[in-house]
């Protein structure tokens, strides 16, 4: 029997710059290894028999995959390894990030008094909208046709995706992430049966007057403000272009995301329950960049999302919203 052939595995980590790791896998020298340090005593392989993949190398290969979108055969190629074995890396590495204490150390709702006065100053400083805690809204990532209940996965704009719903803070920073339901799901069924409105509605936000901004496919709420559709000129229609520039941010910040991971940016060819793990994966990465400053360019508005169908339901928070645009506009 012919002895199997191993091809030598490049060193990137140590022949790369710094700016040329940023540009193949989004992370710089540091911020790798750091994911290497936090992750590898989930990755490391048990024994070095067939000669395994090491922590370092896996986390390569995923971060390569989710920044290119690439072809997984191609990355094998790349990395000196099978395309069988791109695969496995990538599904345990995906794993590891999206393990819930994982999630927690790096996606947070600010709920801390100080950390919501800091993030109510920042929004303050755009546009002068004040008790702004986070900015809101939906996203939708392209996913291959599934096998199982494919009707529900198509999308108002007629493509296969999951409808992602996005919080940021004042910094670009992910607050909080729901990426598991089909593209036809409308953003405020995705908000209502979310742990961030059992949160808000809870009251466990410190101070009475703190709350997200969307766009009109959600309710008005005291704690989520909406703009009004026909102001007349005066305090509503100044209400609405400081809305609209504070909600720009999370427009800007959501291309960023999906550009930052080019995976998410195409069609993700992978079953919706990888496909929603890759998603989380990548929230997590895109906090971890944005903590260590690793430079990317400019967020543009998000430009896979087509305008939500303006919510038809019940909404307490109109009463709520007049206030705020006659105290304050």
């Amino acid at each position: 029997m012919a002895r199997r052939q191993f091809h030598e595995r490049p060193d990137f980590i140590n022949t790369l710059t710094n700016a040329e790791l940023v540009d193949r896998y989004r992370l710089d020298r540091d911020g790798i290894l750091y994911l290497h340090e936090s992750l590898k005593d989930i990755l490391d392989p048990a024994t070095n028999r067939n000669n395994s993949v090491s922590s370092l190398h896996q986390i390569l290969i995923t971060l390569r995959y989710y920044a290119t979108g690439g072809i997984q055969l191609n990355d094998a190629d790349i990395h000196g390894i099978s395309q069988p074995t791109v695969s496995r890396c990538i599904s345990k590495v995906t794993d590891a990030l999206c393990s819930p204490a994982f999630i927690r150390r790096h996606i947070s709702f600010p709920v801390d008094q100080e950390e919501v006065r800091k993030v109510n100053a920042g929004f303050f400083g755009v546009a002068g909208f004040p008790h702004v805690i986070d900015v809101i809204d939906g996203t939708h990532i392209q996913i291959k046709a599934p096998v199982v209940e494919e009707a529900s996965y198509v999308n108002r704009m007629g493509y296969h995706s999951i409808n992602t719903q996005v919080v940021f803070d004042d910094t670009d920073r992910i607050t909080d992430v729901v990426a598991r339901w089909p593209g036809s799901t409308h953003d405020s069924r995705i908000l209502r049966e979310s742990a961030l409105s059992t949160i808000l509605e809870g009251g466990h936000v410190p101070g009475p007057h703190n709350y997200l901004l969307g766009d009109s496919g959600y309710p008005c709420k005291k704690w989520l403000l909406t703009p009004y559709l026909n102001p007349p000129a005066g305090s509503q229609t100044e209400y609405n272009k400081a809305h609209k520039r504070t909600r720009a941010k999370v427009e800007r910040a959501i291309g960023q995301f999906k550009r930052r991971w080019g995976i998410l940016h195409g069609e993700v060819r992978l079953t919706p329950e990888k496909a929603c793990r890759v998603i989380m994966a990548c929230a997590v990465l895109h906090n971890i960049c944005r903590d260590r400053n690793i430079p990317f360019e400019n967020g543009v508005p998000n430009l896979n999302n087509a305008p939500n169908n303006v919510y038809q339901g019940a909404q307490n928070g109109l009463q709520y919203r007049n206030i705020i645009a006659a105290t304050y506009f």
